[in-house]
């Protein structure tokens, strides 16, 4: 998904966050995605190793 962005689009989506948010509300939203990232990895993880345990 990232990988078809490329580093000018990356560049370029966080300069319109910081022009909307500003530079103090950037760390929260940072925290927050990373933590989402975080939740999600870890659903995933449990539910692939549940899958593997039901298997014979």
């Amino acid at each position: 998904m990232l990988s078809s962005i490329g580093i000018p689009g990356l560049i370029l989506i966080l300069v319109i966050a910081l022009i909307i948010y500003g530079p103090s509300k950037l760390p929260e939203i940072g925290r927050a995605f990373g933590n989402t990232l975080k939740e999600f990895k870890k659903s995933t993880n449990d539910l692939i190793s549940n899958e593997k345990e039901e298997e014979p």
